[in-house]
């Protein structure tokens, strides 16, 4: 399975016009991002946890992160409520539940094979911006953009960005609730914000040495 799978070029996703796909899993569905593979994939997904639903105990081969968008996602290591981000990373392992329901935006197979640090933080505040995590590869912030703000920003190793509330224009297109876009490498990112600014996880860098 190819989804937006080419790395040089522009990608966009509207979650309002993006159907749900079952997973295995029953109660456990997805909005599919990007994809190279079939159930073992390097993949960016959203989500959605039925309540009482659970995924089968897996090894993260190729590491995984995710932010926790509505609801309690939950595992061994604990419950993790709306604004959690956490970075499992290559070799790690959880049997994911929700006993209540939960969405959550999720990245598999993107690690570099050597990183072992693992993150589990929230979200907080209304700073224009919090870093969630940054190594030689890749940062990962969230940013609240005012109202009518303009964004400006060179992404030399690509970018994604993904609105968690209120809502941007790029490129003539507009992007809210839950919407995805990911630039290539060597891009600009030139954003305005809406009427009620925006709240948006962005990650930067990593795309790098993505070809294909």
């Amino acid at each position: 399975m190819r989804i937006n799978a080419d790395f040089s070029k522009r990608a966009a996703v509207h979650f309002d016009e993006t159907p749900w796909v079952a997973s295995p899993a029953p109660g456990v569905e997805r909005k599919m991002l990007d994809r190279i593979g079939e159930e073992v994939a390097r993949a960016t997904t959203i989500v959605r946890f039925a309540p009482g639903s659970a995924f089968a105990r897996h090894v993260h081969d190729g590491g995984e992160e995710f932010l926790v968008l509505d609801g309690v996602f939950q595992d061994e290591h604990g419950d993790f409520p709306k604004g959690s981000y956490i970075r499992n990373p290559p070799n790690t392992s959880h049997t994911p539940a929700a006993a209540e329901g939960a969405v959550i935006l999720v990245k598999l197979h993107q690690f570099d094979p050597a990183d072992r640090t693992e993150v589990k933080t929230r979200i907080t505040g209304d700073a224009p911006q919090q870093r969630l995590f940054q190594d030689r590869i890749e940062t990962v912030t969230l940013q609240n953009w005012a109202p009518g703000q303009a964004v400006s920003l060179a992404v030399p190793g690509g970018a994604e960005v993904f609105v968690m509330d209120g809502s941007y224009s790029e490129s003539g297109e507009e992007f809210g609730r839950w919407d995805w876009l990911r630039l290539p490498p060597g891009s600009r990112l030139e954003a305005t914000a809406g009427i009620n600014g925006a709240k948006v996880w962005m990650k930067t860098g990593h795309l790098a040495q993505m070809t294909d």
